[in-house]
């Protein structure tokens, strides 16, 4: 069964609900009590005209004239449909239940001496004109309609506010694929550049190379279809990817990895921290000068932290550390992901380079 159907039936039955005690809760007043059954007759006719003004509108006017901004139209109908049903419902009275023209009997009047002023033993008091029980009823038929017109906004107004923010998650996981996808090619083709140049200056390199960019990129495409990877694989998936980097690299590279020997069962996004990673590679790793690059990752009371540390060796004047496409992919992945439950720092200090990622295991 469909939510649809299913809150539509919740809706029916709690509406039956209050009709049913609407109209059982005055029979306790009215038996035992000394009123007439055609009290009660009145009220379930007068209940019956509210319930009628009350689902014309909801079902119809209020969608079909209101919310369409043709006010006129719907003031008009319902004027003239108030004015119907309280003809309606004083032919009924006056033909069928209520006897207006009973006249209440006087008790006998003792005789008076001849000459003395009569008194009435009680006081007469005339009864109200007919505006004003014209007034109360067309007050009562006003209230359902306005009850009317505050659920059915309401409701659109929150039918509205939902599909806004379907819409708005169907968005972000849109977006979030697309930056996901873009990681993978600039992976790709990094890697078979420090591939191409491995071919002639080490052939066995090249083929170890190879084999391992196999296994990274059978990992990206399983990352690609879900939303989180496990924290075991995605560390495997470090320790493969700074191992091929780490091929083509001099003696006068250090390469230092501190993460957790002890992983916990838990998942994440995937490809959080494979674009530091190639950033440092990228930006931190001289030809003829000694680099140095470090990663450490911890987890302390359900937060991850990742830590990236490098010199920084720019090629020319306008290459700007930390400007690339996949820091600033990761930024936008990070702002989709965790809003403002993150953290993500750069700092840039005397040709030194360091990035902390951190954010909640949720």
């Amino acid at each position: 069964m469909s939510n649809e159907i299913r809150n539509s039936r919740i809706e029916i039955g709690v509406h039956l609900l209050i009709w049913a005690s609407l109209m059982i809760l005055p029979y306790s007043f009215t038996v035992g009590s000394g009123r007439s059954w055609n009290e009660l007759f009145g009220f379930w006719i007068t209940l019956l005209l509210l319930a009628i003004v009350f689902y014309i509108n909801y079902l119809f006017l209020i969608e079909k004239f209101l919310l369409n901004k043709k006010f006129v139209i719907y003031f008009f109908i319902n004027a003239s449909l108030i004015v119907l049903l309280i003809l309606i419902k004083h032919l009924i009275l006056i033909n069928f239940i209520l006897d207006f023209e009973v006249k209440p009997e006087l008790p006998d009047l003792p005789d008076l001496p001849i000459g003395k002023e009569f008194q009435a033993p009680f006081p007469r008091h005339s009864p109200p004109p007919k505006s004003f029980f014209l007034f109360l009823d067309v007050i009562s038929l006003i209230i359902p309609l306005i009850f009317s017109v505050a659920i059915k906004t309401s409701k659109r107004w929150i039918k509205i506010e939902a599909e806004r923010k379907d819409a708005q998650t169907i968005r972000l996981q849109s977006e979030l694929q697309y930056l996901k996808y873009q990681i993978q090619p600039h992976f790709f083709f990094n890697s078979l550049n420090n591939i191409y140049a491995l071919v002639d200056k080490a052939p066995d390199k090249a083929k170890q190379t190879l084999h391992s960019l196999s296994k990274l990129m059978r990992h990206l495409l399983r990352s690609s279809d879900v939303e989180k990877v496990s924290l075991v694989d995605e560390i495997s998936f470090l320790n493969q990817y700074i191992s091929l980097m780490s091929l083509r690299q001099t003696n006068n590279t250090i390469v230092e990895t501190h993460f957790p020997k002890e992983i916990p069962n838990i998942e994440i996004p995937p490809l959080l921290f494979v674009s530091i990673v190639e950033n440092a590679f990228k930006h931190g790793v001289s030809a003829t000068k000694p680099s140095w690059l470090f990663f450490e990752m911890t987890i302390d009371e359900q937060q991850i932290t990742f830590i990236s540390n490098n010199y920084t060796f720019p090629k020319n004047e306008n290459d700007m550390i930390g400007s690339g496409i996949g820091l600033e992919n990761l930024k936008k992945r990070l702002t989709l992901l965790f809003e403002n439950n993150h953290t993500f720092l750069i700092k840039t200090d005397n040709n030194h380079f360091e990035v902390i990622l951190s954010f909640k295991i949720t």
